[in-house]
């Protein structure tokens, strides 16, 4: 049988952006050919099948996390899953998953899909700095080695540092502090319509306009 193959593996930002969404919330089936990806955004689910230029039709599945039906989509292409055997993604990869082949120019748009996937943004007001506003850019990853190869390569990138914390047992969080954070923010979201997951990048737009008056009104008061 001829092999199906359906998607370029010539890298480029679309494709860099797929691999971060796979490596967090997809997974490599076991029979060697179909890749799925699950979200509970249908949203990020339309972007997947966007980007890829698939033509198959989003499904629901109950999740093994939360018990609830979410959206995905299942494809097979036989080259594909080799290419990313040999990038680094591998079948049950949660806990297994270490450095990817990810050429450094194309990093950016794979964080920006790792992001999507397991990150997260949170801010709030510091009252033990007078009312300073706070706020952080996270990825998570059961693999510690996987934690720590994306935090070797985002310090050696942008020469910025961070912090790893290890919660529940057997999840590790890679942190950002806030100018770190806006380094992150602006290398991922290098320019607009960009593909994304919009409810985060609208809830990071927010954030940034709350520090940016913070700021204004520090600089009035001055």
């Amino acid at each position: 049988m001829k092999p199906l193959n359906r998607v370029n593996t010539n890298w480029s930002n679309n494709l860099a952006y797929i691999v971060g969404l796979i490596a967090t919330d997809g997974c490599l089936n076991i029979d060697g050919r179909h890749i799925d990806f699950t979200s509970q955004d249908i949203q990020l689910i339309k972007t997947f099948k966007s980007c890829l230029g698939l033509k198959n039709k989003i499904g629901f599945k109950v999740s093994g996390y939360s018990g609830r039906k979410c959206p995905h989509i299942q494809f097979g292409d036989i080259t594909f899953y080799n290419w990313l055997l040999e990038i680094g993604i591998t079948p049950h990869k949660s806990k297994t998953i270490e450095k990817l082949k990810i050429p450094d120019e194309y990093f950016f748009d794979f964080l920006r899909g790792h992001f999507d996937g397991d990150g997260c943004c949170y801010s709030y007001w510091d009252k033990r700095w007078h009312s300073s506003f706070m706020f952080y850019i996270t990825f998570v990853s059961a693999s510690e080695k996987h934690i720590l190869w994306l935090k070797y390569k985002i310090e050696k990138l942008l020469r910025i540092k961070t912090e790893i914390h290890k919660e529940r047992g057997t999840i590790y969080t890679l942190r950002f502090a806030k100018e770190s954070s806006k380094i992150l923010i602006s290398k991922m979201y290098y320019k607009e319509n960009l593909p994304c997951l919009l409810r985060k990048k609208s809830k990071i737009k927010k954030i940034l306009k709350i520090d940016k008056k913070e700021l204004s009104g520090r600089g009035a008061i001055g």
